[in-house]
């Protein structure tokens, strides 16, 4: 099963356990110990950088040229690699204790001494074994890891609302929601000084959440993609629509900017994070 497969597994299973209408099943999930504490010290921000999950880019890199090397029988490089990989990973039960039992050490020394004596069929089932190894492990843990680890945290971001007062991501985009069935509700009901001003209120806040996103991404670039000049466009589209007070241009411009803003962001972001708030918080 590929990465991205586990990864929305984990979203959908999170989402069937929200839907019981038991609420002691899901938390009694919530509260089982999803991942060892040790691995948090290899990820930021314990860490400084993701040190766990380089050394994993780094065994699979290695891993791929032993099984090159020894296809083309070529010792010299077959033993250097060799040697880089099982440097890495007898580190690995140091690293986390916990899963001191999952990693197979005797197979890293099997490898070790068929690569010094050239002993290439049996360094090609040593890779063969590892690789098995780490797809086992991958399957139990990497999804989660990821969740945990590498999906976004909103629970730590303030965003100022109108008046200049500090609140909780969580509020602001309750009132985002807020301002958007305003301004829908008001121009069904021909009230349209009051969808006007709920529209503007709408551009304010969207700057106000955009200013947050330097809280993840160091460029602009993230931004730009969700409030961009497409969102721009669409929103003077919306406020052109309600100025002439035109009910079914203002429906399709407040769709298309549900789409192009509020779609968009929350098909990268909510699900991810809702998943992760749900099983690690």
């Amino acid at each position: 099963m590929r990465y991205r497969d586990q990864f929305w597994l984990v979203g959908i299973f999170t989402l069937l356990l929200t839907s019981q209408n038991s609420p002691s099943v899901a938390q009694e999930e919530r509260n089982v110990t999803l991942l060892p504490d040790s691995l948090s010290q290899w990820y930021k921000p314990e860490n400084k950088r993701q040190v766990w999950l380089h050394t994993m880019f780094a065994l699979r890199r290695e891993l791929q040229a032993i099984d090159e090397y020894a296809a083309e029988q070529d010792l010299m490089l077959t033993k250097k690699w060799s040697g880089k990989f099982v440097e890495h990973f007898r580190k690995l039960p140091d690293m986390v204790p916990e899963w001191r039992d999952e990693v197979e050490l005797d197979e890293a020394t099997r490898l070790e001494t068929a690569a010094r004596l050239g002993d290439f069929k049996t360094v090609t089932s040593a890779v063969s074994r590892l690789q098995r190894n780490c797809r086992n492990c991958h399957r139990e843990y990497r999804a989660l890891a990821a969740l945990r680890y590498r999906s976004p945290d909103f629970s730590h971001i303030q965003i100022a609302d109108e008046q200049g007062i500090l609140k909780d991501y969580g509020t602001h985009m309750d009132a985002l929601s807020r301002t958007v069935n305003r301004i829908k509700i008001a121009s069904e009901d021909k009230q349209w000084a009051r969808a006007a001003k709920a529209s503007q209120q709408l551009r304010g806040q969207l700057y106000r959440l955009g200013e947050s996103c330097g809280s993840c991404h160091k460029d602009e670039l993230p931004r730009l993609r969700i409030l961009g000049d497409a969102s721009s466009r669409t929103l003077d589209e919306l406020d052109e629509a309600l100025t002439r007070q035109q009910p079914k241009s203002t429906g399709k411009k407040l769709g298309e900017a549900a789409v192009i803003i509020c779609a968009r962001c929350h098909g990268v972001h909510r699900t991810l994070g809702d998943t992760r708030s749900f099983l690690f918080d």
